[in-house]
């Protein structure tokens, strides 16, 4: 797993989102945005982290960021997790862990002794140039919000 560090260039990335519209980094361009991912959709954790980020929206669109969720859940599981907790930001379905690889997000976990491939939960925030500004690799949920609009207000 491969870790991206505060300088390094954004990776490109292309999914599609839960609505099943294809979206890309290109559609972010020349705004900062944060950019998180979680194992599932709807469980203890993943949802604290993104209600967090939803609850935040009018700190984030102060700084002008955008919130970008990913995780290896179906487009319609990414639909149902967002209407059931209004998050109202895009969320991509990286079934293939094309996006998670990208940002050395998709490495080995373990559970009860268990070892399996899954998303470390992790954040990123990108500048407006396309420039990681902020990295953090096993963010806590509750942790996300405040490390990415330190990193912001820093812009």
């Amino acid at each position: 797993m491969t870790k991206l560090e505060v300088g390094d260039k954004a990776p490109a990335f292309k999914s599609v989102d839960q609505n099943g519209k294809s979206v890309s980094n290109k559609d972010f361009a020349g705004a900062p945005y944060v950019i998180y991912f979680y194992p599932r959709a709807d469980t203890p954790g993943c949802t604290t982290q993104s209600c967090s980020l939803r609850d935040a929206e009018a700190d984030l669109s102060s700084l002008d960021a955008a919130v970008i969720g990913v995780s290896p859940d179906s487009p319609e599981k990414q639909k149902k997790f967002d209407d059931k907790y209004s998050l109202g930001f895009t969320l991509l379905a990286d079934e293939s862990h094309e996006v998670s690889e990208a940002y050395g997000t998709w490495g080995e976990k373990s559970m009860y002794g268990k070892k399996y491939m899954g998303i470390v939960r992790s954040a990123f925030v990108i500048d407006a140039k396309g420039k990681i500004a902020g990295a953090f690799y096993k963010v806590s949920p509750a942790d996300t919000v405040p490390k990415a609009v330190e990193v912001l207000k820093s812009l």
